[in-house]
């Protein structure tokens, strides 16, 4: 749980304080992500786990290292931070709401200048969630709440991300629709090897995709592990999988 973040992590967090202002809501949190690893990061309301993406992805002020694929972000504003690979797709999902699914989608790949990769990876986006091309011409703030939250991480994957930051992406859903997209996270996982730091409230949802596990309370770590030894903790199971 303590210690140093292996030099070959994709993301690397050492000895992290984050807040607000005055107010210190983070302490001390140390963890890495492998390259094509997927962590689920579990708390309860208050523990501090929105709180540590934003200070990934820059949008506060934070003390400590953070790392990736061995480049410093701290300090860095958002859209560089973006440039070198971060995209978060916050708890709300945050579509532009009077723009169109494709405007969405191209807004996603803002960064990028090559065109036949955008349209590739377009075509990509609707492979993985149909839904999209049906609603193509649509606005997104017409859509529903599942098909917003496959529009945010569609969008966010048109940038090309190494690292895919996922605030809460079951909020709101019903079950069914839950099932389909994480479903549709651990095809991205597989096919794509891409890397995930998922905060989720759903810990059975999180756990079964997650290869890796941390457990905030407070603002600090209090165990980590693989996905299967915190399902297997008595005490993750009596909080947070209802065991």
């Amino acid at each position: 749980m303590a210690g140093d973040a292996p030099m070959s992590a994709l993301l690397a967090i050492e000895n992290l304080f984050a807040g607000y202002r005055d107010i210190t809501v983070l302490r001390d949190i140390t963890l890495s992500i492998e390259p094509g690893q997927v962590a689920a990061l579990l708390g309860a309301n208050g523990a501090g786990k929105t709180t540590l993406l934003r200070a990934v992805s820059g949008l506060i002020e934070s003390a400590g290292v953070i790392r990736l694929d061995g480049r410093p972000l701290s300090g860095l504003p958002p859209e560089s931070i973006a440039q070198h690979g971060v995209a978060h797709v916050p708890e709300g999902r945050g579509t532009f709401a009077h723009l169109s699914v494709d405007e969405n989608l191209q807004l996603g790949a803002w960064l990028r200048r090559d065109r036949a990769g955008i349209t590739a990876d377009r075509e990509r986006m609707f492979q993985r969630f149909p839904r999209l091309k049906e609603r193509l011409r649509q606005q997104a703030g017409t859509l529903s709440g599942g098909e917003q939250q496959m529009l945010a991480i569609a969008r966010a994957l048109m940038s090309r991300p190494k690292l895919l930051l996922l605030d809460e992406p079951s909020f709101g859903l019903a079950p069914k629709l839950v099932s389909e997209l994480f479903e549709a996270l651990a095809t991205i996982r597989n096919q794509e090897q891409m890397a995930m730091l998922v905060v989720e409230q759903n810990a059975h949802a999180a756990l079964e995709l997650a290869d890796s596990a941390y457990l905030l309370e407070a603002g600090r770590l209090v165990t980590s592990g693989s996905a299967q030894a915190l399902r297997d903790d008595p005490r993750v199971q009596r909080a947070y999988l209802g065991d």
